[in-house]
């Protein structure tokens, strides 16, 4: 799998790396590019998936990007590393065991830097849970299947800014909140984060991706 990454080119701009993230996803999709994972780390922007709805941003002053994955509006900064996973899937498309396996991939990097995360049911994405304490997501995740090749991914917030959520409700979630890998006591680079979950992702998206017989 080939490794686009864009965090050595500092912090991006989003509609830059939309249009870089469709013409590699349409290489992929007619065999014309290897799979590939992007790493990119977003100048501030909020972007509105499929359920996005108008309460899920008060602030009619913020300046929001429609974008085609799933999910609500989310926010995309400094501090946060993104992943895009464009990889052309074999067999059944199941969308749900896709997610999954994004979700299994931050679960076991999170574990490698000693916290405790995992999932909340009907909730998409990775959560860190305590007695007492609002559910608060650490890692969004919003895709898209067309072609049979997968496109926009997950949001892990490494050092993020967690003001910059308040200007919109997070995912459409009203009753938890957002938390960072820095707040929880880990202090890393994005580089450092991506270089540690890469394997985590080929690992677990390995069963969606072509035998190695069909590539030859």
């Amino acid at each position: 799998m080939q490794i686009d990454n864009l965090l050595s080119e500092g912090r991006s701009d989003y509609a830059a790396v939309d249009a870089r993230q469709r013409n590699l996803h349409e290489r992929v999709a007619a065999g014309e590019a290897a799979d590939a994972l992007m790493l990119i780390e977003f100048d501030s922007v909020y972007t509105a998936g499929s359920r996005t709805k108008p309460e899920d941003i008060p602030d009619a002053n913020v300046p929001v990007v429609p974008i085609d994955r799933g999910g609500s509006v989310t926010y995309h900064g400094p501090g946060q590393l993104v992943v895009y996973p464009i990889i052309k899937v074999h067999g059944r498309q199941d969308v749900v065991a896709y997610v999954r396996a994004l979700e299994q991939a931050v679960i076991d990097l999170l574990a490698e830097y000693g916290i405790a995360a995992g999932r909340v049911e009907g909730r998409t994405g990775v959560w860190i849970v305590r007695p007492g304490q609002f559910d608060r997501k650490i890692c969004a995740i919003g895709v898209r299947f067309s072609s049979r090749t997968t496109m926009h991914g997950l949001a892990l917030n490494v050092t993020t800014d967690l003001g910059d959520f308040d200007r919109i409700v997070p995912c459409g979630i009203r009753d938890a909140g957002v938390v960072s890998m820095r707040d929880l006591g880990v202090e890393q680079t994005l580089e450092e984060v991506a270089a540690r979950l890469v394997p985590h992702l080929e690992q677990q998206l390995a069963r969606f991706r072509a035998p190695v017989e069909e590539t030859a």
